[in-house]
């Protein structure tokens, strides 16, 4: 299959933060690639370098089968970026971004406000197409964002944290936008410290820590060895630390994790004695909410194999060097 992306061992350096490590992967066309790791993890510097809007310090990528390492602009018409922040103009209508973003591609008036008119209509922004762009609420200036990034058909487009910080009725239309522009043909780099989100879109994901990437699979794949694993998820209050270790100690045999504060995740080969557990920790004066058999996810994957847990992965802290 010809790839739409390739990378080749890079790395990037900020005075003593390496953002960026030796990493490599490949983005085949028509997928939608996920980029997952918590925030500081080397995501937006990764999209950057392949963006053009920052150079490696080492390494080599292609776009489209054109080596941009030295020229990363030889790709611009090639590709759209959305970034993890909005780069509209405030003061400007939905309609007249969309036409202003058009003409930066070199669209003709005659072409650009059909098309800006088209995605408006497409992302259910047609009434607000006359409104200034700053008085759109979160959700409606991320969709327009989007379509500011594809206003010039791109085959190839860079998603940097497309749902973080709006509502669930607006992450959930985005969602669906996305897949959309995927089965329309368009390949899209995403990257999210969303699990789920990651799970839901993505044919393909990278886990990236710390600026390396620690694994990169389908998502069936990385799924499959955990298929015949049994999980009980147990939500209760607020356990104390190290709470795992005494569960290990009277339930040997069985794998503890607590990917988020007040809920404890267990595995085994075998199944587990829920009543016994949730015993043991009423017996601890610890409150059981409920306990519940459930199939593996893709965060029980995660954390599995980076050792992250999934609170660190939902903080919408602000990002900082290296994100």
């Amino acid at each position: 299959m010809n790839h739409a992306i390739v990378a080749e061992h890079l790395s990037k350096r900020f005075d003593a933060v390496e953002a960026v490590s030796d990493i490599s992967f490949t983005v085949d066309k028509g997928e939608i690639f996920g980029f997952l790791g918590p925030n500081g993890a080397g995501k937006t510097t990764t999209i950057n370098i392949l963006t053009g809007l920052a150079r490696p310090d080492s390494g080599r990528f292609a776009i489209d089968g054109i080596d941009c390492t030295e020229r990363p602009a030889k790709a611009r018409y090639t590709i759209g970026v959305v970034p993890d922040e909005s780069n509209l103009y405030p003061e400007l209508t939905g309609f007249d971004n969309l036409c202003f973003c058009a003409a930066l591609y070199g669209i003709s008036k005659s072409e650009r406000e059909p098309r800006a008119s088209e995605l408006l209509e497409r992302f259910g922004l047609k009434d607000a197409a006359n409104r200034r762009f700053g008085g759109y609420s979160k959700g409606m200036k991320r969709k327009l964002t989007i379509a500011a990034g594809i206003i010039h058909n791109p085959e190839i487009l860079f998603l940097d944290e497309p749902t973080t910080g709006i509502d669930v009725a607006s992450a959930r239309q985005l969602r669906q936008l996305i897949a959309e522009l995927c089965t329309g043909g368009t390949t899209i780099f995403l990257t999210t410290h969303y699990i789920e989100e990651a799970e839901r879109l993505c044919q393909r994901i990278s886990f990236i820590v710390s600026g390396r990437i620690v694994k990169i699979d389908t998502v069936e794949s990385l799924l499959q060895p955990f298929q015949d694993r049994h999980v009980l998820r147990v939500a209760c209050e607020s356990a104390p630390h190290g709470i795992e270790d005494q569960l290990a100690k009277r339930f040997p045999g069985l794998v503890f994790h607590r990917p988020r504060t007040e809920t404890i995740s267990i595995e085994a080969e075998s199944p587990i004695p829920a009543g016994a557990i949730v015993h043991f920790l009423e017996e601890q004066n610890i409150e059981v909410f409920e306990a519940r058999r459930i199939k593996p996810s893709l965060e029980d994957v995660f954390v599995r194999i980076t050792g992250i847990e999934a609170d660190a992965m939902s903080m919408n802290n602000k990002k900082g060097v290296g994100s």
